[in-house]
């Protein structure tokens, strides 16, 4: 399976740190399942995620839709949810089920 993530970040809001803390985070995480994690600078206040598996997109995150910003925890899940679901993420799972 091939498993691409983009980051689109607004550049006038200065969310590129945000950006790129999240692809660290993403890159350590699933270092073995990820062909690359891209980061896409736009403006108009965007911030969305997007799991392209096998060449179809599927968006993980908008912040205009889902409201602000992704806890880190739950971004790991659902772009293992696309990109490794067999996958267990440890201690973030265990905290979602409690």
């Amino acid at each position: 399976m091939s498993a691409r993530v983009r980051i689109t970040y607004c550049t006038r809001c200065n969310w590129l740190l945000r950006a790129s803390w999240y692809a660290g985070e993403l890159l350590q995480t699933f270092a073995d399942e990820l062909d690359e994690v891209a980061l896409a600078p736009a403006t108009g206040g965007a911030f969305r995620v997007e799991v392209e598996v096998d060449g179809v997109p599927h968006p993980v995150w908008d912040r205009s839709t889902d409201g602000g910003f992704p806890e880190i925890t739950e971004l790991k899940r659902r772009v293992r949810d696309l990109a490794a679901p067999e996958r267990g993420l440890g201690h973030a799972d265990r905290a979602r089920d409690a």
